[in-house]
């Protein structure tokens, strides 16, 4: 049986909580390891205790699709030495990944001026026909059958990334 699940994009994000310094050094981080062009994200809600309030800069990312998508899973893998526990697996399917240093990833070595930083990378796994619920015109509920479920994407991510999955 031919396989089905597919990625349908990976996100790799570092929440700072406040603009500034740190927030560059995020985002030139994000740049380095993706080589693509990072974008802020800013705060929806308003939190008076951490100084946040809505439309302030607090974070930085990246969405990466197709080959790009791959080959910085396949770096995500190896940081965390291919093996993922079941838990990271959400109940539709996608996965999500935190890796606590930047120095993790193969091929990235230490830079002084950015410092020590982690980010997390989602991971969103679709079957054909998953576009009914995003499509423009008409859009409608995804059938069960063109859902992921976590053991779909447990085999898939097994079996493409060649990745234990522990529980």
């Amino acid at each position: 049986m031919r396989d089905i699940v597919k990625i349908d994009k990976v996100v790799l994000n570092i929440g700072v909580g406040e603009p500034g310094e740190r927030l560059d050094n995020a985002k030139r981080l994000l740049e380095i390891i993706t080589g693509k062009r990072a974008v802020y994200t800013k705060a929806k809600e308003r939190n008076p205790t951490f100084k946040i309030r809505p439309g302030l800069e607090i974070g930085v990312k990246v969405t990466l699709r197709g080959k790009d998508a791959e080959e910085i899973l396949k770096k995500v893998f190896a940081a965390h030495k291919n093996s993922i526990k079941r838990n990271m697996f959400d109940r539709n399917g996608n996965l999500s990944i935190g890796v606590k240093e930047y120095i993790d990833i193969p091929g990235i070595k230490y830079m002084p001026e950015i410092g020590v930083m982690g980010f997390d990378v989602a991971v969103r796994l679709i079957k054909p026909g998953y576009r009914v619920s995003r499509r423009k015109r008409a859009p409608s509920k995804v059938g069960k059958k063109q859902r992921v479920s976590p053991d779909e994407a447990i085999r898939f991510i097994t079996k493409r990334f060649d990745v234990k999955v522990i529980s």
